[in-house]
């Protein structure tokens, strides 16, 4: 674990050595334990908690086994007790259709230590550009799946989902509430992939 606390593949100089050695004839061979050693950074996506902690903490157990490095909450958070359950990471917070009070809310969120981007989220990790939102004003989600992201992270429809559209991909973890099963995604960067973990 490195001190910002992402993690690198663990290979040491003596054991890329006599691995380069051994197979020095390929060069592929050595560039590919070089590549072992890359940053790799993984999000972790949830959506629809809805105020539900019982049904959030499971989410939360994953993503502690997952080793996720940041989170993405696509929106109708429910209550400002869900967001004190990912203390553990730097999450973003969204808000959807059924979160209320959103000043305050946000306040909340803040002064838990974490960021609230109100109705749409425009991130960067590694480089690469990730949009946030909930999904419920339609026309936004068409015009940002649209644009120049390389990933949409969404919720609303309670369904998960991963889709591409050009270059673009698209995730929707699913719910943690009326959802069945209930769901989470992850997206490992840079290589941009996505996965979706039943609970």
């Amino acid at each position: 674990m490195s001190a910002d606390g992402r993690r690198y593949s663990q290979i040491t100089s003596f054991e890329l050595s006599a691995h380069c050695i051994h197979l020095r004839s390929s060069a592929y061979a050595c560039g590919l334990n070089l590549l072992l050693m890359a940053s790799i950074m993984r999000l972790g996506i949830i959506s629809d908690t809805h105020g539900q902690l019982n049904l959030t903490r499971p989410a939360v157990r994953m993503f502690e086994s997952l080793e996720v490095d940041a989170v993405l909450h696509c929106g109708d958070i429910g209550s400002l007790a869900v967001v004190e359950l990912f203390a553990t990471w730097p999450t973003h917070f969204v808000f959807g259709n059924c979160d209320y009070h959103l000043e305050e809310f946000a306040t909340g969120i803040r002064e838990a230590g974490q960021s609230c981007h109100g109705l749409f989220g425009d991130l960067e990790f590694d480089g690469v550009r990730v949009a946030l939102l909930h999904s419920h004003d339609r026309r936004r989600f068409r015009e940002t799946v649209g644009g120049d992201y390389q990933v949409v992270c969404y919720g609303h429809t309670h369904v998960a989902a991963i889709d591409h559209r050009g270059e673009t991909l698209i995730v929707n973890p699913g719910a943690i509430y009326r959802a069945s099963p209930h769901s989470i995604a992850v997206v490992d960067l840079p290589e941009v992939k996505a996965t979706i973990v039943e609970l």
